[in-house]
């Protein structure tokens, strides 16, 4: 069985496409310092301790399991602290990848699958995000993904390393058999924020802006289930290993809900309500964010089993009420 580097695969996504990945013959092996994954989300294949800003622990990583693919998740990805710090950033985010494509390179490992995000393209309201749409982030989070980018263009017109980009933005639900769920420590994402109030582990959800020009006054986001995006990596996988050359894929629905449809749908899947309560809204955050996938669809045949508002939630909420969580 071939060997794939994953990166970052203690996390949330990444523990996902580790699954998957293991699901469909391949051994994940995990990359990741462990500074915001969970050690007991490892379980489909080895660990390896390791800081991207190391190259000589990516290097011994890439000489020990001569993986045949790269998977890189790990960054840092609050919209927020990338505009307060925004050279740590561009440090952690854009050094470790290159880094990571260094390595890959010198060990002959030319196929790479990066996790970009749909914040590379900015705040353009109304429009359905596509791959052609012209990139203009506003943060430093988005501005590094974008910078990442450039660097694998770069390295697939010198190198050969080909690559697989994926920009989506709002990644929810857990694993449907319950063995993997969603903990960022801090946690920051609007369905397991509004759980733990629901359940009182936090007072009350604050809606971080009101004031957008959207019907109801909140940010409306595209959602996908993270069980359709982990099947998307092993996909674009897929595509790399048959020859096929680089290519950028968005993943969405094409669908957007507000905070307030979700907190609606939310009250509805749990028969509960969500205290809220207002407050003032976070530097960087664009208005409207919806990303069309049919380039996904068309060319790797990528469907969505699991992305209806209902599951996400439902699935994030079975989760978040398992033994021993901790948000």
């Amino acid at each position: 069985m071939d060997h794939v580097l994953v990166t970052g695969g203690a996390g949330y996504v990444g523990s996902h496409a580790c699954k998957a990945l293991a699901a469909a013959g391949f051994i994940p092996v995990t990359f990741d310092n462990l500074t915001t994954g969970w050690r007991e989300a490892v379980r489909y294949g080895p660990l390896v301790e390791g800081d991207l800003l190391d190259r000589v622990a990516l290097d011994a990583a890439f000489a020990q399991y001569k993986p045949v693919a790269v998977l890189h998740f790990a960054a840092l990805s609050l919209v927020g602290e990338s505009m307060s710090n925004p050279a740590h950033y561009w440090r952690v985010n854009l050094g470790g990848a290159l880094n990571l494509a260094e390595a890959a390179v010198a060990a002959g490992c030319l196929k790479f699958i990066f996790s970009s995000t749909c914040a590379t393209y900015g705040d353009q309201d109304g429009v359905v995000l596509h791959e052609g749409t012209e990139q203009r982030p506003i943060n430093a989070y988005g501005a590094s993904k974008r910078a990442i980018e450039d660097v694998l263009a770069n390295f697939d017109a010198a190198f050969g390393l080909h690559h697989v980009i994926f920009r989506y933005f709002n990644v929810a639900g857990a694993d449907p058999d319950g063995e993997l769920g969603e903990q960022h420590r801090p946690e920051t994402h609007l369905i397991p924020l509004m759980l733990d109030a629901i359940a009182g582990r936090r007072d009350k959800l604050v809606l971080h802006g009101t004031d957008y020009p959207t019907a109801d006054g909140t940010c409306i986001r595209d959602y996908l289930h993270v069980t359709d995006l982990a099947n998307a990596h092993v996909l674009g996988l897929q595509w790399l290993l048959a020859g096929k050359g680089s290519r950028a894929f968005n993943l969405g629905s094409g669908t957007g809900f507000s905070v307030r449809d979700v907190i609606r749908q939310a009250g509805r899947v749990t028969n509960q309500s969500v205290p809220i309560t207002e407050g003032p809204r976070r530097p960087g955050d664009a208005a409207i964010l919806v990303s069309g996938s049919d380039r996904a669809e068309t060319d790797l045949g990528w469907t969505r089993t699991h992305s209806t508002m209902d599951q996400m939630i439902r699935d994030a909420w079975h989760w978040s009420r398992k033994p021993g969580y901790t948000s």
